[in-house]
């Protein structure tokens, strides 16, 4: 009996040690030397998740207690792969997000505010038309990594067939009517088959509505108010260019891709983001280059970008946050941007000595210097814009088609986001 006992008490005493070391080590990742791990979800466009796992051996070679273990997914699987992980009782330590995706996650984000100085010292550090997708309400939901912009690339042999200039600075920028005199002539001068082409995403044509002076949504997001003056006009302006032979038909109706078409020599130019400057680079055939967008009501391109989000229940909310912060910084995260051939959304770090185009990159800045926060005011609404979105391209695609007004297909997008946004408030 008096065996029986010790054994009863040595396994009664075993099971409170397995309980106590599974709760302490739930989620935390904490291996039995004292390191913590910590899980990073990311996506890989090209070359930035070799240059990200060089950084984090540098963080763990400064910060003995950290281990840092990245987790590659397809970017389309990410947020999946992160609600799956959060599901399961196994969030991960923090993930790089899209622009376009932080709605979809910013519930689960830790609010990184007590851990890099507040709102409003943090935000000072990065460019202000990018808040609305990192702050919210009083809360640091993600943290800047890189930022996308958009500006007129176009084919430079030729413009000077043509004999057209492209404006060098801001001062000689064109108006949308100016652009499409000279594009005119490239067209009948210079032996472009095609003018403009330009990305099939109601993303990409709000470049045009907020320079029209429109928007989405108002400025608290109570209501979509794209079917106004600003934005009919804008509308109508992008049927124009269809109209009078500027823009092609084939891409925005036919499937044609526009990134193709000015790689062949066909387009004259391209209205596109940063991001294809590393694509664009090999191009053997032609010269091109990158001008400043054309201008109407204000100057405005559409930043969008990557953002840092660490999740609450991981159990070490605090590293994830500390390694943010070191990410952020400007050394880490310029050298991040020089090397991946990105722009960095930090204020000072607008001037970074890239191993190619940093001509190009100037011009990149200068328009997100004068980007207009409606942009990000109204694509960082992710809860609304994802369901309205399709209806935005139909309304568009609508017109293009002559089956409907630019106002008659404004105010039914403006009907069903409204719709939208009072469901959101139940």
């Amino acid at each position: 009996m008096h065996t029986k006992k010790i054994y009863l008490v040595l396994s009664i005493v075993l099971t409170f040690l397995l309980i106590i070391s599974g709760l302490t080590g739930c989620g935390t990742s904490k291996s039995s030397n004292g390191v913590k791990t910590l899980n990073f979800v990311w996506f890989s466009d090209g070359n930035e998740g070799k240059v990200m796992s060089e950084i984090a051996k540098e963080y763990e070679a400064s910060h003995k207690n950290i281990k840092i273990n990245m987790i590659e997914v397809p970017f389309n699987d990410e947020i999946s792969k992160i609600k799956t992980m959060i599901s399961g009782g196994d969030p991960p330590a923090l993930a790089r997000i899209a622009s376009a995706n932080i709605g979809d996650v910013s519930t689960y984000a830790v609010d990184l505010s007590p851990y890099v100085g507040g709102i409003n010292n943090f935000s000072s550090q990065f460019v202000d038309s990018i808040k609305p997708y990192y702050i919210e309400g009083n809360k640091i939901i993600a943290a800047p990594s890189d930022v996308t912009v958009n500006a007129l690339i176009y084919n430079k042999t030729l413009f000077d067939k043509a004999k057209v200039s492209v404006p060098t600075s801001p001062d000689s920028i064109w108006t949308w009517d100016q652009f499409e005199q000279s594009i005119k002539k490239v067209l009948t001068y210079g032996g472009a088959k095609i003018g403009l082409v330009w990305d099939v995403t109601p993303f990409r044509w709000s470049t045009i509505l907020y320079e029209f002076g429109g928007s989405i949504f108002n400025s608290d997001g109570t209501k979509c108010i794209i079917n106004n003056s600003n934005g009919v006009a804008a509308l109508n302006y992008f049927i124009k260019l269809h109209q009078d032979g500027v823009m092609p038909k084939s891409v925005w109706l036919g499937g044609d891709n526009p990134n193709d078409l000015f790689r062949s020599g066909q387009a004259a130019a391209d209205l596109a983001g940063n991001w294809v400057l590393t694509s664009y680079k090999d191009i053997k055939d032609f010269e091109w280059g990158v001008t400043y967008l054309p201008k109407e009501i204000i100057r405005s391109s559409v930043p969008g970008g990557k953002f840092l989000m660490a999740f609450k229940g991981s159990g070490v909310e605090k590293e994830a946050a500390d390694f943010i912060k070191y990410l952020s910084s400007k050394e880490v995260n310029s050298k991040y941007c020089e090397k991946n051939l990105f722009m960095s959304p930090r204020v000072d770090s607008q001037n970074l000595n890239y191993s190619y185009g940093n001509e190009f990159f100037k011009i990149f800045e200068d328009e997100l210097k004068n980007s207009s926060v409606k942009a990000s005011n109204d694509w960082a609404r992710t809860n609304i814009t994802s369901k309205m979105q399709l209806d935005l391209k139909k309304a568009i695609t609508d017109t293009l088609q002559g089956n409907s007004t630019a106002k008659q297909a404004l105010d039914k997008v403006a009907n069903i986001t409204n719709k939208i946004i009072e469901e959101q408030k139940k």
